[in-house]
């Protein structure tokens, strides 16, 4: 009998690191691991970074020399850093941060079990020297779908050659996704919440001036529809019945695969698949925003009318300087167009205060542009210098005690506007899907507008058991803040109102 191997993954950052700890947990699993929950139970415990700013990046450092604490009282034995952090500055964090046996970069995916063998068994794998990742597929899109690169989502081996398909299926442990084509990768949930996320695309051709995720990212490249449906398949078989789909620009879907509209077409069949009751698309470029994809996001049956839209700042001179394009009344009539067509569309965006060159006007603009926007959620940053990014060079930086205020005043007015937008839909009837229930909030579900983790949730008020994935209709009676608190009226699939519950 083989030896028992036993490894946790501990994930930070977005949603797009959790479907890369699922790959990772797929290929484990597939290879004779154990999967479990808590660092302290495991041999090896791999913790998925995040590189996106500066408190992220903290967060992931406390998280590897939290686990690394746990080698000396626990069963753990070796601490892996993988993920974006990583693969952004490999060998640097493996000299600054000896505590991590290992840090592994998205070339080392193919053969994670491999790595960590040789890590466990005491052995070292070297860790790389990070490099431009948008340098190693072809500035051509169309031309990217046969490079041998080692991409998450897209289930490359570091030798480059694509995984061939698990055959048979059978063969794999039970939980563990096939891989249905040559770039489908193996999947384990972690989870059992019943929304996952599926990747449509990895990497970013777009070049704010602000952000680095391209440079470890890599360029945009799509998955096939044929994986992302095989994929989505098979999450609905294991009880999921919200799909978000994910990716840095869910807008340049298709671009690479000779069809920029492909998302259009692809909703339409994600939604008729078996078990799913939502799709839900986040990650929208509002410069890239099509009237043909406004039409679907709005008019098609279980596919949510959700505008994660990345507005970042609606100061045109700032924008510029970010890279970006539009303004405040352009993203206004952006919203209005959507609202026009859906009006309990939700929307949802993250903006940046204090940028090199941004003036009290500037602000003045954003704060006017927030005001009139009547958006459901709102994450608000205050700038700094990112490692390799253009605007990291800039002269005209604002004083750090300066971003500091913007930053309070900005995100004292996002509280303000979104408590009053949640205010707005009193009245409103939603259909709300069932996340969870407790003793504290009771049960507690989401409606179209809210995605899991950055929006708010709806408080269901019912007499009925209501387990996990359940959907109903629900009216909305009062809000919490950006909270909801609603009524059931329905529970879907049994017919059976809440006065009949009773």
């Amino acid at each position: 009998m083989p030896e028992r191997r036993t490894v946790a993954l501990v994930t930070l950052g977005c949603a797009r690191n959790e479907v890369d700890s699922e790959e990772l947990a797929g290929r484990l699993a597939a290879d004779g691991w154990e999967l479990v929950e808590e660092a302290a139970d495991a041999d090896v415990a791999v913790v998925n970074t995040c590189g996106f700013v500066e408190a992220a990046k903290k967060d992931s450092v406390d998280a590897l020399l939290e686990a690394n604490d746990l080698k000396d009282h626990g069963r753990t034995q070796a601490v892996v850093a993988v993920g974006c952090m990583a693969e952004r500055y490999g060998k640097e964090l493996a000299e600054a941060l000896p505590e991590a046996d290992g840090v592994l970069g998205f070339d080392d995916y193919g053969d994670i079990s491999g790595r960590l063998q040789t890590i466990l068994s005491g052995g070292i794998h070297a860790s790389h020297t990070p490099r431009d990742r948008r340098k190693l597929l072809p500035i051509s899109p169309a031309e990217r779908q046969d490079a041998a690169v080692a991409l998450p989502g897209h289930a490359q081996t570091d030798s480059g050659e694509p995984t061939p398909p698990a055959d048979p299926p059978e063969d794999l442990p039970e939980g563990v996704a096939p891989a249905s084509g040559p770039r489908a990768p193996l999947r384990r949930r972690l989870g059992s919440s019943p929304v996952a996320s599926v990747k449509l695309a990895s990497g970013c051709d777009r070049r704010c001036s602000f952000c680095a995720i391209p440079s470890f990212r890599g360029s945009f490249i799509s998955r096939r529809p044929s994986d992302v449906l095989g994929e989505t398949r098979w999450l609905a078989g294991e009880g999921v019945k919200e799909i978000m789909l994910v990716s840095e620009n869910n807008t340049s879907y298709g671009k690479d695969l000779g069809d920029i509209r492909l998302l259009e077409t692809l909703l339409p069949e994600l939604a008729a698949v078996d078990g799913i009751e939502r799709i839900r698309v986040s990650y929208l470029q509002p410069a890239e925003m099509r009237p043909g994809l406004i039409d679907v996001l709005t008019g098609t049956d279980k596919v949510a009318p959700y505008f994660d839209l990345s507005f970042q700042h609606s100061a045109p001179g700032v924008l510029r300087s970010m890279r970006r394009f539009g303004g405040t009344d352009s993203f206004l009539e952006l919203l209005e167009t959507i609202r026009t067509k859906a009006p309990q569309a939700g929307a949802r965006s993250n903006f940046i205060v204090g940028f090199p060159g941004e003036s009290e006007s500037d602000l003045a603009e954003l704060e006017r542009f927030i005001t009139e926007a009547r958006l459901d959620a709102i994450g608000v940053f205050g700038y700094s210098d990112e490692d390799g990014t253009e605007a990291a060079s800039y002269e005209d930086k604002v004083d750090p005690d300066v971003v500091a205020e913007r930053l309070a005043r900005v995100s004292r007015l996002a509280e303000e506007l979104t408590a009053q937008r949640a205010e707005e839909r009193i009245g409103e009837t939603l259909r709300v899907l069932v996340d969870r229930t407790d003793d504290e909030d009771g049960v507690v579900g989401r409606a179209a507008h809210q995605a899991p983790e950055t929006d708010g949730v709806t408080l269901l008020s019912t007499d009925q058991e209501l387990a996990p994935g359940r959907m109903v209709e629900a009216k909305v009676v009062a809000s919490e803040g950006v909270d909801l608190v609603a009524e059931v009226l329905l529970v879907e699939g049994t017919g059976c109102t809440e006065e009949a519950g009773r």
